[in-house]
């Protein structure tokens, strides 16, 4: 397949995982978590949690698709840009394979891997995405790409600053930002990023 229909395959993937995340908020039980505090990734351990798990495992196989057809566009110069984008699909796997902490059960080791393939996955997309765009800033495209990595790291920094912040102001970093809000618009800035890329790849390169 070309970058063209690898890029189709990748974005109808990204489209559906985008679909079946929106459904999580209005099925039952879901619809009853506070999405301003709860992240996405606590539908997980509700009874339909299997539609988290295919939506995220279908935005890595979409993330995936859209990374090979910029390799076959030319378009991953830079080493790094292809390690990147590959620890942000690795991290969405991950935030599957293992779940998050249960609290009613207490902490675990799986939900220890779950929090930083979380974060593995939130920050490697962006800097992919930079990397990526970096040779090629003089179209407008990859300008594009760059912008949605920008954003997606601006849309993480409230999560930096409830870390940081939290020695002084004695208050959990989950707690001193409204997490599930923060973490769905970082989701959506990603989720962009990666439709940026797949417009990107199946476009002809000059």
């Amino acid at each position: 397949m070309n970058s063209r229909a690898l890029s189709g395959v990748g974005v109808l993937c990204v489209a559906v995982s985008v679909v079946m995340y929106g459904l999580l908020h209005v099925l039952q039980p879901s619809a009853q978590l506070d999405w301003t505090s709860r992240t996405i990734s606590q539908y997980a351990l509700l009874s339909n949690g299997w539609v988290f798990d295919v939506a995220t495992l279908l935005l890595a196989a979409g993330s995936l698709t859209v990374v090979v057809a910029l390799r076959r566009a030319g378009l991953l110069l830079r080493p790094g840009a292809t390690v990147a984008l590959l620890l942000w699909v690795a991290g969405l796997v991950g935030v599957v394979w293992f779940e998050k902490h249960n609290w009613a059960a207490g902490p675990s080791m799986s939900g220890d891997i779950h929090r930083v393939a979380s974060l593995v996955a939130f920050l490697s997309l962006p800097a992919g995405a930079l990397l990526a765009a970096a040779p090629w800033l003089r179209a407008t495209p990859a300008r594009l790409v760059a912008l949605g990595g920008v954003v997606s790291l601006l849309c993480f920094s409230p999560i930096l600053w409830a870390l940081v912040s939290e020695p002084w102001t004695g208050v959990r970093w989950w707690r001193a930002i409204p997490l599930g809000g923060v973490e769905r618009l970082l989701g959506l800035a990603e989720v962009a990023t990666v439709l940026l890329l797949a417009w990107w790849a199946a476009r002809k390169p000059r």
